[in-house]
């Protein structure tokens, strides 16, 4: 009660009421001022900015069209080996020999042309019917140019914009040395692959089961950029790159720049 008594007196006493009341001091209005300058410089960035982001994904150094599988159509034993690894095939090209029970010599051939990339099957081996004896990379010159295929989740595959910018870190290559692998976007695929898909295509059941581990994804071919004044004829981020360019068929880490977004969108329903 008596705190109330004191407060209606102070109400009726018209004393200081000419003064003028001080609101704010002027360290006070320094920061209001610097708040609401950083809010509005906030809000036109929020407009007007993008803000980038990226996709991982795992990388193969392949050609466009992809490789396979030779199989061999009999059983029997391998008596001669015709090509080498790393040798160009026309299409139809001899690459084993194997002799049956029945004592003939039945001939293996190359399906498509391309590049001997491994053989499975040695002088003497017994092969059963549809053995794998060698991998085929098609290829139709040896100057074909070399790409990446970037496995992505199906998630992530829908954002990907056209020739978007891609760094790819080599596994054969060292980045702290040589940094990373240029390249762009070149298509992306419409539909997410089995591991039978991605081993027919790579002919490799390994990779196959490797990039699909995680469900299945969808495949983003990469144009690799290319330069006249490196070693290796491709771009990187260092200014030479290594002395020599990537072999094909070897694993990378692709880093895809998406498409840039503004702040003020992931408001907006």
């Amino acid at each position: 009660m008596q705190f109330r008594q004191q407060a209606l007196a102070k109400l009726r006493s018209p004393e200081e009421l000419d003064l003028p009341v001080r609101f704010a001091r002027p360290q006070g209005r320094l920061v209001l001022a610097v708040t609401v300058l950083a809010m509005a410089a906030a809000s036109v960035w929020a407009v007007t900015g993008t803000v980038a982001s990226t996709v991982g994904a795992p990388a193969v150094l392949t050609h466009a069209q992809g490789s396979y599988i030779l199989q061999s159509p009999v059983a029997g034993q391998v008596t001669a080996v015709l090509v080498k690894e790393g040798e160009l095939l026309p299409a139809n090209a001899p690459v084993l020999k194997v002799r049956t029970r029945q004592g003939e010599t039945a001939v293996v051939r190359s399906v498509a042309a391309g590049r001997v990339t491994a053989l499975a099957a040695a002088i003497g081996a017994i092969i059963p019917t549809g053995a794998d004896v060698a991998a085929v990379e098609k290829v139709a010159h040896a100057d074909d140019p070399l790409y990446a295929t970037v496995y992505v989740s199906a998630a992530n595959a829908a954002s990907i914009p056209a020739d978007a910018a891609v760094d790819l870190t080599v596994q054969s290559v060292p980045s702290q040395r040589y940094g990373v692998l240029r390249g762009h976007v070149k298509a992306v695929g419409a539909a997410a692959q089995t591991r039978q898909q991605i081993s027919a295509y790579l002919g490799d059941a390994q990779l196959g089961e490797q990039f699909s581990e995680k469900g299945r994804p969808v495949a983003v071919l990469v144009r690799l950029d290319r330069s006249p004044t490196t070693p290796s004829g491709l771009t990187w981020s260092s200014a030479d790159g290594p002395p020599h360019a990537p072999a094909s068929m070897t694993t990378a880490t692709a880093s895809i720049r998406l498409a840039g977004q503004r702040p003020v969108d992931w408001l907006l329903p």
